[in-house]
């Protein structure tokens, strides 16, 4: 395997010493000639002497730059001389699955040479050294997945607007499994393929899917007790009467980022309704009035649900699983606080960390596997 290192690139930034340009990535011959556009493929990742990655994206056309989910800010692209290939070589840390795509002036693409769509205009990245996703199928950009045949029009109530939820009994139905930001479950990322598999395989119990998509995300998602009150009184009622097979006394609620800190503010609020939660990257940095500060992170470890921990409540009923991205380091300490105040107060608590940073596309298998323990 060929390894980058700082001695033999040239002045360019490229490695030295190769027929072509881009040999040492797998393409030979010169950039932006036919032959070297055939050739091109998803980004290719070659070691680092730093023990990471230095990974080669490529763009053909116009100026352009590679936008992150989160991870890194926007890299610019480069032109190879005056020819139409754009490139760049972007540092990698090790173990790091990431969501990326392509801005240029006329708008945002996903990466055309890549088979790893997430939705019409983002790919997907994982370094060599990145865990597996079991379950998670590649998709292309232009692939349209399957949707729940099963849809709930819910409007009216304590929510403002109208909103179509989408219900799917895996395996024949059972549990009802509440996915928060329901759409990109839906739209960005195959959850209901992902579920199929992972129950024909074995790894889960029979479930029963619903898609509940957000509205006004920093207002439901932060600590207000109106969007569990409306899925209590209105919506669990209307999926009971969909026709679709549902348990609702093991129902697990996943989210991530607020809707990780709404599950579980949720399971903490309203104990009779939420038992088990599966929560990835979790925003417990959240209090009232924190997203409107320069520096949201900035405040208490926890914020407003390790306060609510702190009072000591009595969680043994609480099967609870806490997964956050490794790479996301500012999170980690608002993370650790909750988790362990969260085992303290006798909840069943399951910890680990994902090979990403802020990325639905690294929360991916902890979904699946957090919310197959939380079963039990």
């Amino acid at each position: 395997m060929h390894r980058v290192t700082e001695q033999a690139r040239t002045a360019d930034g490229l490695p030295a010493g190769e027929e072509g340009a881009f040999a040492a990535f797998g393409l030979p011959g010169t950039p932006g000639s036919a032959g070297f556009w055939a050739a091109a493929g998803a980004p290719v990742s070659l070691p680092a002497d730093d023990g990471g990655w230095v990974t080669l994206f490529l763009w053909r056309g116009s100026p352009a730059r590679v936008d992150f989910e989160s991870w890194s800010r926007p890299v610019p692209l480069r032109r190879w001389e005056e020819t139409d290939c754009w490139y760049a070589e972007v540092r990698m840390p090790p173990r790091l699955r990431v969501t990326y795509r392509f801005r240029t002036d006329d708008g945002e693409y996903a990466d055309p040479f890549s088979p790893f769509g997430a939705g019409g205009e983002r790919s997907v990245l994982a370094t060599p050294d990145a865990p597996h996703q079991p379950h998670w199928p590649a998709v292309g950009a232009d692939d349209v997945l399957p949707v729940p045949s099963t849809r709930i029009r819910w409007s009216g109530g304590r929510l403002a607007g109208r909103r179509t939820v989408r219900v799917h009994p895996v395996g024949g139905g059972g549990p009802v499994v509440l996915l928060l930001d329901g759409d990109d479950w839906l739209y960005l990322h195959p959850a209901m393929t992902a579920f199929e598999s992972a129950v024909a395989d074995g790894d889960m119990p029979p479930v029963t899917l619903v898609f509940l998509p957000s509205g006004d995300r920093a207002a439901e998602f932060g600590c207000d007790p109106v969007l569990w009150e409306a899925v209590r009184d209105e919506l669990l009622p209307l999926v009971a009467e969909s026709g679709v097979p549902a348990e609702f006394d093991r129902m697990v609620v996943a989210g991530q980022s607020l809707g990780g800190l709404s599950a579980v503010y949720a399971a903490l609020a309203f104990p009779g309704l939420v038992s088990r939660v599966a929560c990835q990257s979790p925003s417990f940095w959240w209090t009232p009035g924190a997203p409107d500060r320069a520096d949201p992170l900035d405040g208490p470890p926890g914020g407003s649900i390790a306060e609510r921990l702190g009072a000591s409540p009595d969680l043994s009923g609480l099967r609870i699983a806490f997964d956050t991205g490794e790479h996301e380091t500012r999170m980690l300490p608002h993370c650790e606080a909750v988790e362990r105040l969260a085992g303290r107060s006798g909840a069943t608590v399951r910890v680990s960390r994902s090979a990403s940073d802020h990325d639905r596309a690294g929360w991916r298998h902890a979904l699946l596997r957090d919310v197959a323990w939380a079963l039990g």
